[in-house]
């Protein structure tokens, strides 16, 4: 199956859910405040969150004025390219990958981090680059057991360290053993700790101050993996790990059967961090770049929202 076919077939409870509601406010007579407040309160539900809700509802305002529309199904296909604004991403968010780099993974445990990290290695070895994995969540066995299948199933070189070892020791080995072996891409699993953000920052601090002082013509990235099915305790989760490091990228897990598949507009517009890859299910290849033409086919698509647009108004 494609990873179209796949993501599409994920949103589809998120899809559901959208499109009765979405169709109902699109096929009104007339644009009023009632039209607005409905759809305002559908796509707070849909979980695209507050501040994704109020830009696009203010931007489709701005356009029924300026362009002078009448008729709420026209207002559809402006609703889809407001959201394609705020979600487009462009190929210098993924230097890194054609770079000489480091790549930080963060998040709390249980959203999918490990796998993702076997996931992209697995992608950057079929590639054809020579790719490294660190070890540096010394605090949980089971992360370092995980790692190391993947990284055995990806081809990819794994450096890891002893249990309760000082990560910031094993993000030093790495480093150095990814530039004497003329490595492409270092990704680097870290510990999901959030109860103490204070030794988090402390932590994270450290392992980038040995990157910068070890390798500094390396490209730096730091991504956050977030369990899509958490909806808006995703986005919670992306800011606090906003507040102790400095993240430029995210990966979305779990979009397969969730109900909450808008939570990615959400994240993105409320912390303006791109999203760069989504995930929809278990396989090695299941993980891939974010498409904001794909996630929004998959998302909104139904010919009552997406089609007509050129219907001549009255």
């Amino acid at each position: 199956m494609a990873f179209f076919e796949k993501l599409f077939a994920g949103l589809s409870k998120s899809r559901a859910a959208i499109d009765e509601n979405l169709a109902e406010v699109f096929e009104r007579d007339r644009i009023d405040e009632d039209f607005y407040d409905d759809l305002e309160e559908l796509l707070i539900l849909s979980d695209i969150g507050v501040t994704a809700t109020a830009n696009i509802v203010d931007g489709l305002k701005r356009d029924e004025y300026y362009d002078h529309i009448r008729k709420p199904k026209k207002l559809g296909m402006h609703m889809i390219g407001k959201i394609k604004e705020v979600m487009s991403t462009c190929e210098a968010d993924y230097e890194f990958e054609q770079r000489r780099s480091v790549v930080l993974v963060v998040g709390v445990n249980g959203v999918g981090k490990t796998t993702t990290i076997g996931k992209l290695a697995a992608k950057y070895h079929q590639d054809g680059k020579k790719v490294m994995v660190a070890a540096a969540d010394t605090f949980r066995a089971a992360a370092l057991e995980q790692l190391t299948i993947w990284a055995d199933r990806a081809g990819a070189d794994l450096i890891t360290g002893r249990e309760g070892q000082d990560p910031s020791s094993v993000v030093f080995d790495a480093v150095n053993a990814a530039k004497a072996r003329g490595c492409d891409i270092l990704l680097i699993d870290t510990a999901g700790r959030l109860n103490n953000k204070k030794n988090l920052m402390a932590e994270l601090a450290k392992m980038n101050r040995i990157i910068d002082r070890e390798y500094p013509e390396a490209f730096k990235e730091t991504l956050i993996v977030l369990d899509g099915s958490t909806g808006q305790n995703a986005v919670n989760q992306a800011r606090e790990f906003k507040e102790v490091t400095d993240v430029s990228g995210i990966v979305i897990t779990k979009l397969d059967g969730t109900a909450k598949g808008g939570i990615a507009i959400a994240i993105q517009s409320e912390l303006s961090i791109p999203v760069k890859f989504i995930g929809v299910g278990e396989g090695i290849d299941d993980l891939q770049r974010f498409d904001v033409d794909d996630y929004i086919k998959a998302l909104f698509y139904k010919e009552d929202v997406t089609d007509n647009a050129d219907e001549t108004e009255e």
